[in-house]
């Protein structure tokens, strides 16, 4: 199989347990830009934390963003953009306000535009220091009132109450695509929203088909981005559960893991 595109999720894959790029990894990128291979992020941040890693790159590239509710062609213009609606956007908030009023931090993004209750939380400066952008902070009623809808709602929590809290919800909320991208981060798209679906926009706007596609992943919600590429390779720092379900299992993301897959199938 002749290999046509390389898309990559970006919290525990491109970047290391130190939230870094390495410089195999900005080498392998390079090497593939110079065989006009794109190199694409796959990623729950926003437009503006990923443009922040394809300058670290030097590359310019489309973006796949909030997990696949927005998608950017290289020019940064908008391929696809999927925002929650009214309804469920008040309702949800409300719910997680009720149950965990204490528990969960809710971060509100719509297009690149990052909002929170207050910018001086804990939580929030910590995603702030990880991902190089600024929240603002804004009342979400007047945002859903001005209908600035969100692509993407994120709620921070504690590890042992994550995977409660995503059930409770799930539940709650069918018509939502509600999974946890890390041990305290919980995602909520809309329900037709994944990885897969935003991959697949990009490519039919490429010309490109699945099976030319390959995709590193590290977590839960990398599992349809995988599933769904010719090869999905999974880091070797992916929770167990995952690794398990691999057929295809590269190094981590602190041990050049990108690099060292790519360069093994001979694509760098």
């Amino acid at each position: 199989m002749e290999w046509k595109i390389v898309f990559s999720d970006i919290d525990g894959t491109v970047l290391n347990s130190k939230h870094e790029l390495l410089a195999s990894t900005i080498d392998a990128v390079q090497k593939l830009a110079l065989k006009n291979i794109p190199f694409v992020l796959v990623s729950a941040r926003m437009p503006k934390a990923m443009k922040l890693i394809l300058d670290e790159m030097k590359v310019k590239m489309p973006m796949i963003s909030y997990g696949g509710a927005l998608v950017l062609d290289e020019q940064n213009q908008i391929l696809y953009d999927n925002k929650i609606n009214k309804i469920d956007t008040e309702a949800i908030i409300s719910e997680i306000e009720l149950l965990w009023p204490d528990d969960v931090v809710i971060n509100y993004y719509s297009d690149d535009n990052w909002f929170v209750k207050d910018e001086n939380n804990k939580a929030v400066k910590r995603e702030e220091n990880i991902t190089n952008v600024k929240a603002s902070q804004a009342d979400f009623k007047n945002l859903i009132a001005n209908n600035i809808l969100p692509n993407k709602i994120l709620c921070m929590t504690k590890a042992n109450i994550s995977s409660k809290i995503e059930a409770v919800l799930q539940e709650k909320f069918p018509q939502l695509n509600i999974v946890r991208s890390s041990d305290i981060l919980i995602e909520i798209m809309n329900k037709d929203v994944s990885k897969a679906d935003g991959i697949e926009v990009l490519l039919h706007h490429l010309k490109m088909t699945p099976a030319q596609a390959i995709a590193f992943g590290d977590n839960y919600n990398d599992l349809t981005m995988l599933n769904f590429v010719g090869r999905g390779v999974v880091m070797q720092n992916a929770p167990e559960e995952i690794r398990k379900e691999a057929k295809y299992i590269t190094k981590s993301n602190n041990e050049d893991g990108i690099y060292e897959y790519l360069k093994q199938i001979n694509m760098i």
